[in-house]
């Protein structure tokens, strides 16, 4: 594949992941809406249930809805950033990748967080992202991938103390779906030989670690 060719892939995924991102923060915020005019009883009926077999399907609905405009606005942000950035090398794969978080971050919840309580909202999927865009870039061997992890975790940092037990906070969410990212990053790697921009080159070996890899990186992104 041409280099040139190369360039228009990348860079018609990355307008693809930005609309899909868009259509999902559209889609929450329309269910917001009609959550609050039903004064969060969305959020109540098809929020995770721990324990309750009944809530299952919860594990599928909970990202969609939350518990205020205040919680939605602080997922919306990061959402965005780290759904992008986990998006714009495929979205097929950003679709399995989401799936996996969506289940390990649901689960987690449903065996671990208290009985008594209603979880809902998109920040595991927020961890779980964060946790994939941190590690995609080692699995793939992508120095660019690399570098934005390193950008990433240092501009968010404040987002490990998500990770910590917290009242009134689902932190299993957070952990679980942190934890997804991460195996997501494994399980929907690149394989094989890689070149310098990223496409399969059977018998051949990328350097991913060379300066003129990371420059031919850049310049197909556009940057």
């Amino acid at each position: 594949m041409s280099d040139g060719r190369t360039a228009e892939i990348m860079i018609a995924e990355a307008r693809k992941a930005f609309w899909v991102m868009v259509g999902f923060l559209g889609l929450i915020w329309v269910v917001q809406l009609a959550n609050w005019a039903a004064d969060y009883s969305l959020s109540y009926s098809y929020g995770i249930r721990p324990w309750n077999l009944d809530a299952l399907p919860g594990i599928v609905s909970a990202p969609l809805l939350h518990w205020s405009w205040a919680h939605i606005e602080g997922n919306s942000g990061p959402l965005f950033i780290f759904g992008f950035l986990a998006a714009y090398r495929g979205v097929r794969r950003f679709l399995g990748v989401t799936g996996l978080i969506a289940v390990a971050s649901g689960l987690g919840s449903w065996f671990t967080a208290d009985s008594a309580t209603v979880g809902a909202g998109a920040s595991g999927l927020v961890f779980g992202y964060f946790g994939y865009v941190l590690v995609r870039g080692a699995f793939d061997r992508h120095l660019i991938d690399i570098v934005i992890g390193m950008v990433m975790a240092l501009c968010f940092a404040y987002q490990f103390t998500g990770l910590l037990p917290a009242e009134g906070i689902g932190w299993q969410a957070h952990v679980f779906g942190f934890a997804g990212g991460i195996l997501g990053g494994y399980l929907f790697r690149d394989r094989g030989p890689r070149t310098a921009t990223g496409t399969v080159a059977p018998g051949k070996t990328a350097a991913p670690g060379s300066r003129a890899a990371l420059h031919k990186e850049i310049e197909d992104l556009g940057l």
